[in-house]
């Protein structure tokens, strides 16, 4: 019963100071900030208002004036003046600060506005009277009455902003006075609040510090990748379970990690696995079939050229397990697909490769360029009238190897192209090619594990033709040998 009591106590007080502090202060700080983000925004626009209004002076004291006088001497047209579209401009201005400006401020902002009215009248007679080809001394006569018009817009602005610098002097004050008491308070908030820590620290410190130091060390060793760090057994009824949990859980993700390790190679190696699995069949077939077709046409040379394009085709998908192929035979495997893909298709389909010789003894991960040229195939020249061209492209730069597989086919929409990557950052290999991209996903999931990146597939579409590129790191066999862990 005792222990239960001493439970419940330690519990309860850490819990009734965790709320008293909380309250204490947060919600006074809430009301203080909010009353001070209140008058900030109110002084910003303000100064805002302030500074539009006296952005405007010089063009109705001066500029406005001048064009007049310019329109009257003959040195401008009216329409070229565009002496009406800046009265328009300042009373529109004047009209969304009025909107903007609280009841008190408002009055010298309407009178400024009906003022411009009168102003455009004085330049509507200066219009007539050019028009009508009156004496230029009665244009003069309005260019005066123009002057004075200006002159008490400006006065009326100047007012405004007297008066805006008087409300935002109030308004200064106020907040003085708000930032003052706040601090008051929270300086007696804050003081108190340590007291009543203090007070509440004195009564658990003792019984709880030691072992919740420890199970922090622990944690805090676990988080940095300390696997085998375990929290000693406490004597603390209420940190007893929670050691015994989280030594558990150190005892589960240890063996969770070491498992995991071996779980990623082996995963990396199905995928591989996953996607030598999908060569079509009826590719297989429809090659058999042209290969005798051919010989029947005694076409010998075509009969050596399709029969060595396949058996280097499937001699390097396999080779003889490895995951890490020669960028060169790489490049082997495609001109091999390619060649009997173009014996099918001769009459739609063209390719281009242009792989340098020099970067081609560079490992790479197998299997990465011919689903893209398959896809480029027939997703893209295979269904466009006409036909197209497909060119793959590998270039080095900054130790990096990059690839492009671009098509003339019939593109791709944005729509499209969002569906596909939003399957690719998903990184879930599909178990068919219905919905299409199959070879992109399983490509972008296995360039994304084995080379550790975030980033896979780039693919882009301007309607004209589809590119897919990406990038890799440069490899030697050296490094892919030490990468999977095989001693030379």
């Amino acid at each position: 019963m005792n222990s239960k009591k001493t439970e419940k106590s330690i519990i309860g007080q850490i819990n009734d100071m965790s709320h008293k502090l909380v309250l204490i202060l947060v919600v006074p700080i809430c009301l203080s900030l909010v009353l001070m983000l209140f008058y900030a925004g109110k002084y910003s626009r303000a100064i805002s208002r302030m500074n539009t209004i006296a952005s405007l002076k010089n063009i109705v004291a001066l500029q406005i004036p001048e064009t007049a006088w310019n329109i009257v001497s003959g040195r401008d047209s009216i329409e070229e003046s565009r002496i009406y579209h800046s009265i328009e401009n300042v009373e529109k201005v004047i009209d969304e600060v009025r909107n903007a400006t609280g009841e008190e401020n408002r009055l010298s902002l309407i009178v400024a506005n009906r003022t411009m009215k009168t102003l455009e009248k004085y330049v509507n007679q200066i219009r007539n009277n050019i028009n009508n080809e009156v004496p230029v001394a009665e244009n003069e006569a309005v260019l005066v009455e123009i002057r004075e018009v200006a002159n008490l817009v400006d006065s009326m602005l100047n007012e405004y902003v007297a008066k805006e610098i008087a409300s935002t002097g109030r308004m200064s004050l106020t907040l003085k006075a708000v930032i003052m008491v706040t601090a008051i308070i929270e300086t007696f908030i804050v003081i108190m609040a340590l007291y009543i820590r203090k007070q509440s620290m004195k009564k658990t410190s003792i019984f709880v510090k030691k072992p919740i130091d420890n199970l922090e060390k622990v944690a805090k060793a676990l988080a940095e990748g300390t696997l085998d760090a375990r929290i000693k057994e406490t004597e603390v009824t209420e940190l007893r379970n929670l050691t015994f949990q989280v030594n558990t859980m150190a005892d589960r993700l240890e063996t969770m990690m070491k498992k995991s390790i071996e779980d990623e190679r082996n995963l990396r190696k199905a995928e591989l696995r996953t996607l030598q699995a999908q060569i079509n069949p009826h590719f297989l077939y429809n090659t058999l079939d042209a290969i005798v077709w051919k010989a029947e046409a005694e076409d010998k040379t075509e009969v050596i050229a399709l029969t060595s394009a396949l058996s280097d085709f499937f001699r390097i998908s396999l080779s003889s397990g490895a995951d890490w192929i020669p960028l060169s035979q790489e490049k082997k495997h495609i001109e091999g697909y390619l060649k009997i893909q173009q014996t099918r298709y001769r009459d739609i389909m063209r390719y281009e490769i242009d792989i340098p010789d020099e970067i081609g003894h560079f490992y790479i991960l197998k299997l990465l360029l011919q689903p893209l040229v398959e896809n480029a195939l027939y997703h893209g020249i295979k269904i466009k009238r006409g036909g197209g061209v497909i060119k793959v492209t590998v270039r080095l730069e900054d130790n990096y190897l990059l690839f492009e597989v671009k098509d003339s086919g019939i593109g791709m929409t944005p729509m499209q192209i969002y569906n596909l990557q939003d399957r690719m950052r998903k990184g879930q290999p599909f178990l068919s090619e219905k919905s299409g991209g199959f070879g992109l996903v399983n490509v972008n999931l296995r360039i994304r594990l084995y080379y550790n990146q975030t980033q896979g597939l780039d693919i882009s579409s301007d309607g004209g033709g589809t590119t897919v590129g990406f990038k890799v790191p440069c490899r030697t066999r050296e490094e892919v040998m030490e990468y999977e862990g095989i001693s030379s």
